[in-house]
């Protein structure tokens, strides 16, 4: 008698690992759900999802944000998002694989799931408290007790009566046969896993729906703002700031292109019917608290102001200009009796704190200084987009924003340097980040291949609140030469420039440089943007044919 005939092989014997790995796949995403579910119904920014996804942005180094942003942009949250999530399916598929000989044990891995989405949701900045643990705990409730079902399909019920040890086994209608006689649920496997996966649908759609309402009420209060005409409108935009050259930045950038770079996984949704901003602090005498309507009813007044993000690389695409409406923060601040420290005020640093916990410190001085800082309501027109702070940001020309442009701002506390870190500054960020003064060529692009002859080369440089006073150029080693400066708006915004240039055949590299209006030339060696911005000359390299 061969092996075969005296043991043989159920011809249907179950594939117990990819069940088991669905079975933990099945309950991970139930759990996620489920969770998200019950954050719609508390507050959207306690799912586990948004939660350990902003405590690992807080625990990343400053290099590994500094990737980020340069090789995914403004997509670098959907990756962080996107890799928590396959973090999540891989745990859960081990786990389930686990659960097969350790149910137990894999039902406390799903348990360790929750609580450390509860940790990081209890830990966040704008935390509310132990109700933020509610969304994680009940997920992990659920992942649990749908992963000990869905398993319990799959364990081995024992011999069926009347067979032998070994052969081929009769079995009842919907069981699959083992080894030995051995049987497994196949039927209630399939309708609890099929069951299982219509309620996690379901869930998922309730989570959408629930977190989107508030949302939606929101909406509904920006689109009933009408901001008032400014009592100090922006100066008409001079004849021959926007150059009519293809390919270079629009003087304006629209409101939809500005850049956006921040740590919000979920872009605050604030109902203006309840949002106010409370200003106290170091040397405030009279703190007050400030409604929207309230705002809207002081002098407002529209200034055009470019901004840059601190990770702007020289050249990179983290700068935009805009139009923006608002009540000078000077005159807020004076209302409360604050001085500035140059004239015995004890407080240097304001910190702005957002809806979602960020902090941001501004030098007190520099806002008091004289120059154009908002408290913005409105951009290129309009309310502030949610994306860029509805219902109200900070706007200071010259520093970069990391200092100066905190968004969904609802607290201003006036304290010292010495006091408190903000957010960044505890990251490593310098205190103090005036913008760089930088140039960029926007066309023609790197690696451009274009004809010989007049090739219109042309970008744009800033320096806010200093103004550019020249832009340079240089082709390969050759001598500086002056390109054509567009008209200037002001000293806070940026600036255009062109240079025709003669192409020769073959390849060459532009470098340009600017110098501002206090007499300074970017330096030539470039530095990474860390701790206070990057310093450098952009240069491309293009081919002529």
């Amino acid at each position: 008698m061969t092996e075969t005939e005296r043991h043989p092989r159920s011809p249907r014997r179950p594939i117990r690992l990819p069940l088991g790995a669905l079975s933990g796949a099945l309950a991970g995403f139930a759990a996620l759900a489920v969770a998200e579910a019950v954050a719609g119904a508390t507050r959207p920014q306690a799912g586990p999802v948004v939660a350990v996804g902003g405590a690992a942005i807080d625990r990343t180094p400053a290099a590994v944000k500094d990737w980020a942003i340069r090789d995914f942009g403004t997509h670098d949250k959907l990756v962080l998002q996107l890799g928590i999530l396959a973090v999540l399916t891989l745990f859960a598929l081990v786990l389930g694989i686990a659960a097969l000989r350790f149910r137990r044990g894999a039902a406390a891995g799903v348990l360790l799931f929750g609580a450390v989405g509860a940790l990081a949701a209890t830990g966040r900045p704008d935390a509310s408290g132990a109700v933020d643990a509610l969304p994680s705990v009940v997920g992990a409730a659920a992942g649990t007790v749908l992963l000990y079902v869905l398993v319990g399909r799959l364990a081995p019920r024992g011999p069926v009566p009347g067979t032998p040890p070994h052969g081929e086994e009769a079995r009842p209608h919907g069981e699959e046969t083992r080894p030995h006689g051995e049987t497994w649920d196949r039927r209630g496997f399939v309708i609890a896993a099929s069951a299982a996966a219509a309620a996690t649908a379901g869930t998922g759609l309730l989570a959408r729906s629930l977190s989107g309402a508030g949302g939606r009420d929101a909406a509904v209060g920006r689109r009933n703002v009408v901001l008032p005409a400014p009592g100090s409108p922006a100066r008409p935009v001079p004849r021959g700031a926007q150059l009519r050259i293809p390919g270079i930045s629009p003087f304006v950038t629209p409101s939809g292109d500005f850049y956006r770079v921040d740590t919000a996984l979920v872009v605050p949704e604030v109902d203006v019917t309840g949002w106010s901003l409370r200003i106290h602090g170091t040397g405030v005498t009279r703190p007050v608290t400030l409604s929207y309507d309230g705002l809207l009813r002081r002098e407002l007044i529209e200034r055009d102001i470019t901004l840059t993000c601190v990770s702007n690389e020289v050249g990179g695409p983290y700068v935009g200009n805009a139009r923006w409406i608002g009540v000078r923060l000077a005159d807020l601040l004076a209302e409360c009796g604050v001085v500035p420290p140059s004239k015995g005020g004890p407080a240097d640093q304001l910190v702005a704190r957002s809806v979602d916990g960020m902090t941001i410190g501004t030098p007190v001085e520099d806002v008091l200084d004289g120059r154009d800082a908002l408290l913005a309501l409105g951009m290129n027109g309009a309310p502030l987009p949610f994306e860029h702070g509805f219902p109200a940001r900070m706007v200071v020309p010259g520093l970069y924003g990391y200092v100066s442009a905190c968004k969904w701002i609802q607290d201003i506390e006036l304290t010292t340097f010495d006091a408190y870190d903000p957010y960044w500054v505890e990251r490593g960020w310098a205190r103090e980040a005036p913008v760089k003064t930088q140039c960029r060529i926007d066309t023609p692009k790197p690696f451009a291949r274009p004809s010989a002859g007049t090739v219109m080369v042309a970008g744009v440089a800033w320096a806010q609140h200093r103004g550019i006073d020249k832009v340079e150029i240089r082709v390969d080693d050759g001598p500086w030469q002056e390109a054509r400066p567009a008209a200037e708006a002001s000293r806070d915004t940026w600036r255009q420039w062109s240079f025709p240039w003669k192409a020769t055949k073959g390849g060459h590299t532009l470098t340009v440089r600017a110098t501002d209006r206090t007499g300074e030339t970017q330096t030539e060696k470039r530095t990474r943007t860390a701790p206070d911005g990057a310093d450098g000359r952009h240069s491309v390299v293009v081919t002529v044919e």
